[in-house]
């Protein structure tokens, strides 16, 4: 009996691992070229001998791999962990700013980054190492390797038509693609690499050489993507947000019989005898009805100077990498010049999305006149200085 229980443990501890391997899988560098193993070393300044055979390298790989893929923050500078508090939307607690293990507990309570989804990003490089790449970048690499792109040659077009086809293009020029080397770096001048470290608040390596650069932006890249990531969903929620504030603002600017007026014209039925609070609930359950409806002329004027302009301006002003770009230099606190006018112009875009949404509270009529007003000129103060930030990065790519 004992025989029996002790080997029904041995197979089913067995079963566990052989399932955990399954799920789990294999780590992606094993099935990396030798000579991307030795580039990621050399990339994370990890020392192997010159006559290492692939066990010895795939070993070096996988006792570092944690440290410096799964968990890397424990290595970075105070800067750098201070940023990425930063672009999670967070503030390093008082007195530890230049406290580097308290600043890395604090960013470790925001990391997202597991061995699992690690494993999947380096399997599947193409989709997130352009990410970070301006578009003036992504369309000389796509000239470089004869990638078309269809016109207009907007950066969504441009980054799937790199990204589909990265692998053809390693492959007619024989090189390794999962950990890539300098080639994919080819069409960058020493300048694009060490703006690519001034934009991200990330410090250039010394000596400057080229090879050191491209080897720390290619380091730095998967970081990079990830702070994008999360500073795009920052922005997104804050842009949902302010427009719910603003619908629930026109909401209850009006009438009772404004929102059954509405609902009828767009094919809602509103229940016998339904008090304000259910006419709101309803309207507000059909919330996405609200944009660009015209039921009320009145509210419409309102609603459409306060969300279609003020709202929109972030659309507008963060169009395109430069626009994103600059907001995201103001996020790290990098912001001079065209940056700072982009992010005046942001937040003038804010405050008057506000100003709408707390004047249409007070009646519908004196509403739609008050967010109209402040709207409009909040969006044309804000357009402009955006659309001026906007150009002059456009000068400076």
């Amino acid at each position: 009996m004992k025989f029996s229980l002790a080997s029904t443990l041995v197979v089913a501890l067995a079963a566990q691992g052989t399932i955990a391997s399954s799920w789990f899988g294999k780590p992606v560098y094993n099935k990396w070229h030798e000579t991307e193993l030795e580039r990621w070393l050399s990339d994370h300044n990890i020392p192997y001998p010159a006559a290492s055979d692939r066990k010895d390298l795939e070993n070096l790989v996988k006792n570092n791999w944690n440290d410096k893929v799964v968990t890397p923050y424990n290595s970075w500078d105070t800067q750098t962990l201070q940023n990425y508090l930063t672009v999670k939307g967070q503030q390093a607690k008082k007195g530890t700013e230049k406290n580097k293990d308290s600043l890395a507990q604090q960013v470790k309570d925001y990391w997202t980054e597991t061995e699992e989804s690690a494993n999947q990003a380096y399997g599947n490089v193409r989709d997130w190492i352009f990410d970070s790449w301006t578009d003036s970048q992504l369309k000389a690499f796509a000239d470089k390797h004869g990638i078309p792109v269809p016109q207009p040659r907007e950066r969504d077009s441009l980054l799937r038509a790199v990204r589909e086809n990265y692998q053809s293009v390693a492959n007619k020029i024989s090189e390794n693609a999962q950990y890539p080397g300098d080639w994919l770096y080819e069409s960058w001048s020493d300048s694009d690499l060490k703006s690519w470290f001034d934009e991200r608040g990330f410090p250039v390596p010394q000596p400057t050489t080229r090879d050191k650069l491209i080897a720390n932006v290619r380091r730095n890249s998967r970081l990079a993507s990830l702070n994008m990531q999360s500073a795009y969903a920052s922005a997104s929620s804050s842009a949902a947000a302010a427009q719910q504030s603003l619908s629930d603002a026109l909401l209850d600017s009006w009438s009772d019989s404004q929102i059954k007026e509405w609902a009828d014209k767009n094919g809602i039925k509103v229940p016998q005898g339904s008090k304000r609070n259910e006419l709101l609930a309803l309207a507000r359950k059909h919330r996405a009805r609200l944009y660009g409806d015209s039921a009320s002329a009145t509210a419409a004027s309102a609603y459409g100077a306060a969300t279609s302009k003020a709202g929109n301006n972030y659309a507008q002003a963060t169009n395109g990498f430069a626009g994103y770009t600059n907001w995201f230099k103001a996020q790290l606190g990098m912001a001079t010049g065209c940056e700072a006018s982009f992010s005046s112009a942001t937040g003038s875009a804010s405050k008057s999305a506000a100003s709408a949404s707390s004047s249409l509270s007070k009646s519908a009529a004196s509403a739609s006149a008050a967010a109209s007003k402040s709207a409009q000129k909040g969006y044309d103060a804000a357009a402009s200085s955006a659309k001026s930030a906007t150009d002059r990065v456009k000068e400076e790519l």
